[in-house]
């Protein structure tokens, strides 16, 4: 009877590990579909009002995604990354409540994991504080947004959106030298599986931050 239990225990944990397995695998996927469809429509040449819209439908897309998967951060994470996307597509005073929406899933999914997608709620809410207006029209806020790009560094000391968003935000600060610094790391960061067209649309943004940088240095 004790080795019969056992079997039956074990056969009961197999079974649990690949129904785990096969409910990462289908998470991970979704992720990615998330991911590419985020950079297609980024990185598009479709204006401004339809950015603002298909964003808003990947938003729906990410939230139900997250619905599915208490527990998890990844999801969430995207969803907050797609709602400040249709923010910054749909710009101006209307933007606001998106912004103000995709700051408190960001700051949920940190809550449940800070690491998630290599820290990637950090960088995102640290952009957030960057470029929304500071008080009294938004909760723009130098000094959080420099937190959490640091934060997200810390987590991705090499990755190519970390050190991109970190060095936009120094060379508005008027620290050039240092911007041109993680421009540089951008550059030579690795290309990431399944992210050719994210990699691709960052890199172009790299190559003329530099310039930018460049010129501000003169």
């Amino acid at each position: 009877m004790k080795t019969f239990f056992g079997y039956k225990f074990l056969t009961a944990l197999l079974l649990l590990a690949s129904a785990a397995s096969v409910h990462a695998a289908s998470l991970d996927a979704d992720l990615l579909d998330i991911q590419q469809t985020w950079a297609r429509i980024n990185y598009s040449a479709a204006s401004a009002d339809q950015k603002a819209t298909e964003f808003g439908q990947l938003a729906t897309r990410a939230a139900a995604l997250a619905a599915s998967q208490p527990g998890r951060a990844e999801p969430m994470v995207w969803h907050g990354i797609a709602l400040s996307s249709q923010a910054g597509a749909k710009g101006g005073l209307g933007a606001l409540s998106l912004a103000k929406q995709a700051r408190s899933v960001l700051e949920s999914s940190l809550q449940i994991d800070a690491t998630a997608l290599s820290g990637s709620a950090h960088t995102s809410l640290g952009t957030l504080y960057h470029k929304v207006p500071g008080f009294p029209v938004g909760f723009g806020n130098d000094k959080k947004a420099r937190q959490h790009l640091e934060a997200a560094l810390k987590l991705n000391p090499a990755g190519i959106d970390p050190n991109f968003f970190y060095a936009e935000f120094l060379l508005d600060q008027g620290e050039t030298a240092l911007a041109i610094k993680h421009l540089k790391i951008a550059q030579a960061a690795p290309s990431r599986s399944g992210r050719d067209t994210a990699d691709a649309g960052r890199r172009q943004e790299i190559a003329a931050l530099l310039g930018k940088a460049g010129s501000a240095g003169r």
